[in-house]
């Protein structure tokens, strides 16, 4: 279902101007939120990053109006993946952005697989780099070209999901996600120089961590560093945390590591506080 100016809509099918932006030029952003019993989860960080980047490339943007079309479409369903598009609009010939833009804003929602949550996965390194000097690597742009022909040639490799070093040879991050490497009581993360997107669950897990008893920190890795973790996760709003059994031919134990298993109850819970709904909806 979508919701485009103030009304939701059966379908996905809306009208659009062909010179928008977004369309041509990839010139806006998205934010993906899990809805769990009508409520959003960690809903104002999502809307409070989305309008934080909005900022950042000049395109006005509505935390009230992003709000309703989150809450509008959360009501439609017990578990919904909801999507929130933001483009800077139409404009003239040229990359130089209008002056004076006026944004569109839509929303999308469709079911959410509860298997999805927790679920493990195997990442394939992709030869393809992120490229940490652009500050489009740190914000959900429309631009996920990169992302999508890593995916593909994940798939055809037999792997869930690609991962992306930097052009330093750093690991940066997953098609789709952040990654944590469990080392002793360490919880290491890529630092968001890296070429990383603040990702709304990273967050919470930072968060969480010292309550898990490990100790987060945010450090620069290189790939045979990140291989010989102890244990492997990726997070985002979707699959909150999977565990990762591989990483091309390195396997990892991760869905039995006890403290994957303590930041999984812990994010659960932060989840199902967050949309006022049992631990059991979760997952």
């Amino acid at each position: 279902m979508l919701w485009r100016d103030g009304a939701i809509v059966p379908g996905t099918t809306a009208p659009l101007d062909l010179t928008d932006r977004g369309l041509t030029l990839g010139d806006g952003l998205f934010d993906t939120a899990l809805a769990l019993g009508g409520r959003i989860a960690f809903e104002a960080a999502h809307i409070d990053r989305l309008v934080a980047s909005a900022a950042r490339l000049g395109i006005p943007a509505e935390p009230e109006r992003i709000r309703e079309a989150l809450r509008a479409l959360a009501g439609e369903g017990e578990r919904l993946a909801i999507r929130t598009t933001l483009t800077r609009g139409s404009g003239p010939r040229g990359l130089k952005p209008p002056d004076d833009p006026r944004p569109t804003l839509f929303a999308t929602a469709a079911p959410s697989a509860r298997s999805a949550a927790f679920a493990p996965l195997r990442l394939w390194p992709t030869p393809v780099a992120r490229n940490e000097t652009s500050p489009a690597a740190r914000l959900k742009t429309l631009g996920y070209l990169d992302a999508v022909l890593a995916a593909r040639e994940a798939a055809a490799a037999g792997f869930d999901e690609a991962l992306f070093c930097n052009t330093r040879g750093h690991v940066a991050c997953a098609g789709t996600g952040n990654l944590f490497a469990l080392f002793g009581q360490s919880l290491v993360t890529p630092p968001l120089t890296d070429g990383v997107l603040a990702g709304i669950v990273r967050a919470e897990i930072l968060g969480l961590a010292a309550g898990c008893g490990l100790r987060a920190e945010e450090r620069s890795l290189s790939l045979p560093e990140w291989r010989a973790a102890e244990a492997v996760v990726l997070t985002n709003s979707l699959r909150l945390l999977a565990p990762v059994t591989a990483i091309g031919d390195t396997a990892f134990a991760s869905a039995r590591h006890p403290a994957v298993a303590r930041l999984s109850a812990a994010l659960t819970a932060s989840v199902a506080e967050a949309c006022g709904v049992a631990s059991d909806v979760v997952a």
